[in-house]
Formats: structure tokens, sequence, C-alpha cells
């Protein structure tokens, strides 16, 4: 009698390899149904991550990168295979706990900085924390203002995002995907509105503070010279990653 595969077609609680990665993938496909023709956005993609390591995906717009991406910080469910977190399954879980991961283990810098324009930046920053498990303690804002000052924000911890600069924004886009320390952090064409000086700026800023934190750090991006400073390079191609 074969195994009950789930939702993604891959059994819940196949185990990941022997030896644990941060994160793994296992087969992992995603595809779209558009009228009667099948779009296969990812194939069947293994990969590991190991913590505290930067990867970087390239690849032309719509090779897969970003639906890569979304599924690995559990917010598109695979079509099938698996994807480990920690040793744990993340699509054999409920919503409720993908929403803890991602609160607690995953920080996300997308292309955009995507802040909330009625928060000022230090209340930016406090939104994981304001809006995750708060185990009766208090949002640290003195945390929020030392990463607002470490990004070099620090005069601007009172200020609206309409009032920032693009590059400022991202600044305290960043400060928000790592104000909970995470395990992880994703990013997506995380310069890709940016000049070129406020670019190489942004790069060393995630990566000095992923060195520190020992946080692993996966970005997608179709900047060839940009992904040269990651550990890993890899291509993807028509959903394929290589």
């Amino acid at each position: 009698m074969s195994a009950d595969r789930g939702e993604t077609g891959a059994a819940p609680n196949e185990a990941p390899t022997s030896v644990t990665a941060l994160v793994e993938l296992k087969g992992v496909a995603k595809s779209y149904r558009i009228g009667d023709q099948e779009i296969h956005a990812v194939r069947d993609v293994d990969l590991r991550i190991e913590s505290g390591q930067f990867v970087a995906i390239i690849g032309h717009s719509g090779s897969g990168k970003s639906t890569l991406l979304s599924m690995i910080g559990g917010l598109t469910r695979p079509t099938r295979g698996n994807v480990f977190i920690d040793g744990e399954n993340i699509w054999a879980h409920d919503d409720d706990y993908r929403s803890m991961l991602r609160n607690q283990k995953i920080g996300f810098v997308f292309q955009f900085a995507s802040l909330i324009p009625t928060l000022t930046a230090v209340d930016n920053v406090l939104l994981p924390n304001l809006l995750g498990p708060r185990n009766g303690r208090r949002p640290r804002e003195e945390d929020a203002i030392a990463l607002l000052e470490r990004v070099g924000l620090g005069e601007k911890i009172d200020a609206f995002p309409s009032e920032l600069s693009g590059g400022q924004q991202r600044r305290v886009a960043i400060a928000r995907a790592l104000f909970n320390r995470p395990r992880l952090l994703l990013a997506d064409e995380p310069t890709g509105d940016l000049d070129e000086e406020t670019e190489a700026e942004v790069m060393e800023l995630m990566l000095e503070t992923c060195r520190e934190l020992d946080t692993a750090f996966l970005m997608v991006t179709h900047n060839r010279a940009m992904a040269e400073t990651a550990d890993r390079v890899l291509m993807m191609k028509a959903g394929i990653l290589s």
C-alpha cells in the first residue's frame, strides 16, 4: 500500500537527509493551469542551504526564481515535493504553523520596500514583533532603534516612508527583516530599484548582518555581478535549477 503523499504529492513525514541542513528542498515543483495549457514554473528542484551560507540564484524574469523563493518561505504551496526548514516539512503543517515560522525564523526583503505608509520607521521595524506571539514581552523598541542606527538611520527613527529616499526605505525594510534575528533571509531582487552606489551599500549591509547572526541568505536576482559575492551561485532557466 502506497504512503499518503499529502497535498504536495510527497510523504508528509519523509525525513531529510541524515545531516540536517537549515533548508532542504526535495523534488519541489510548481505548475499552473491556464485554460488547457499547463505552465511548469518550477521543475523538481533539489537544494540544500546550510546556516550562515549565502546562495544566489540568477535567471531572467519568468524563470521561476520568485516562485521558488515563495515556496521556501511558506507563501506558495508546491504542486509536489517537500520543503524542510530545520528538519521540519513546512508544507505538512497548517497555515498557522507557517505564519509562526515566517515570523520567528524567516526574514523577507522584496524588490520594493513595502513599508506601511502610516507608520514611522521604528514602527515599521517593530511590525514582526507586534504581529507575532507576545510571550508576555512588550515590543522591543530599543532593539528596533538600535537596528535603525546600525543601518545608518538613527536620525530617521520617527520619519514616515514618504520622508525617506528609496535607499533609506530599503534600509528600513532590511532592519525589519532582521528584527527577530531570523535563521533564514530571503531576498527577491532586493536592490532592483536602487542606483549602483546604494545597491552596493545595501548588499554589504545584508551580508555583514547575516555573517554576524549566522543567518543563511538566499537571494534571487538577474544581476550577475551582485551574485558573484555569494558562496554558491546557481542558475535558473525555465523552472530548472542548475
